[in-house]
């Protein structure tokens, strides 16, 4: 390749060395090529990692987050007065309502609180993405009523907790129910209602019904009064749709779920003062009535817990008073002691 082609080199010498030459020219810029792209895989396969991890956290940091994620890391509450009604907005702060029935009231912003004793509290809401969550706890004893962002109404029955947005997020109306509470859904087809809990989430476009969740009770039961809703169950595939007139119950021992038809009315008989009572079990009626008066009832005979019994109980009245409409069917005698009380044959 070094030498000058002599004069007297034929045509075919000379093509023959000038194709030598393009291919060996040829052979190297393709070398160079496959070292560059080896050298750009390599890098790109060290870059891809951080790459994808950088999208994961900006993603990540765009989400909505989840009222479950919330509900899970939030800090234990303990209210300021817990005989009261207890509301806690986004930055903790506490308000206390002094009713029995405390009332609240959310502006359409969310960022104005009406409270039912007179007062009206600002609260500062942070960004559209990331909604201000707020919790309204009742204790036993108290009863509570809120009307949410949206309109939706909510009556909140004694040992009760509603961990739920200020102000709900473009895309999804969430809340979270520990206890027991009645919800008069407003309708919005394209923002479906959804009220979660630990073990099932039911979704809703605008209904009334009625969830009972307390966590010491072995079954949980949504009756739907109207409208529609989809319940899903803990490690269920899939959902099913209740119709008006039907209770769903979920025992979280077993895992059995059951349907029967019932009169909604005598599920939300205790919103008005009353609780309704069709074949009950003493034991039952008299967790419903340690919770709606914040007293422990015990029983000195276990057998008298499994009697039942059916009628209206009128809650306006005292707590041994109501006992003593039971007992004018049931044979049992009534023992009051200090801050409870003793049923025994």
């Amino acid at each position: 390749m070094g030498h000058t082609p002599k004069k007297g080199w034929s045509k075919e010498r000379k093509a023959d060395l000038r194709n030598r030459i393009l291919t060996s020219a040829k052979k190297e810029k393709e070398l160079r090529m496959r070292r560059r792209r080896r050298r750009f895989y390599a890098a790109a396969a060290a870059l891809l990692p951080i790459v994808l991890t950088l999208g994961y956290f900006f993603n990540a940091s765009k989400a909505e987050p989840s009222i479950d994620q919330f509900v899970r890391d939030m800090p234990t509450a303990t209210p300021q007065n817990p005989d009261k009604v207890t509301v806690i907005l986004g930055e903790g702060d506490q308000v206390t309502l002094d009713e029995d029935e405390g009332h609240v009231e959310y502006s359409e912003s969310g960022s104005n609180v009406s409270m039912g004793n007179g007062k009206s509290i600002e609260q500062r809401l942070g960004n559209a993405d990331k909604p201000t969550f707020n919790t309204v706890m009742v204790p036993y004893g108290k009863r509570s009523f809120i009307k949410l962002s949206d309109g939706t109404k909510v009556w909140i029955n004694s040992g009760s907790k509603l961990v739920f947005p200020a102000a709900f997020s473009k895309k999804s109306r969430e809340v979270y129910l520990e206890g027991e509470a009645i919800f008069e859904v407003a309708h919005n087809k394209d923002k479906p209602f959804r009220v979660k809990s630990s073990k099932q989430s039911i979704e809703v476009l605008g209904t009334v019904f009625n969830v009972s969740h307390y966590s010491e009770d072995e079954v949980m039961q949504t009756v739907l009064k109207s409208g529609s809703i989809r319940i899903t169950y803990e490690n269920a595939d899939e959902g099913f749709l209740m119709k008006p007139g039907t209770l769903s119950s979920f025992n979280k021992k077993s895992k059995k779920i059951s349907t029967q038809e019932v009169d909604p009315d005598d599920y939300f008989s205790w919103r008005d003062g009353f609780l309704t009572l069709d074949n009950s079990s003493l034991g039952e009626i008299a967790s419903r009535l340690s919770r709606y008066y914040n007293k422990p009832i015990f029983f000195g005979d276990n057998e008298l817990a499994y009697q039942t019994f059916s009628g209206r109980l009128d809650l306006s009245e005292d707590m041994v008073r109501v006992l003593r409409t039971i007992k004018e069917t049931t044979a049992f005698e009534i023992v009051e002691n200090q801050g409870s009380i003793l049923l025994k044959q």
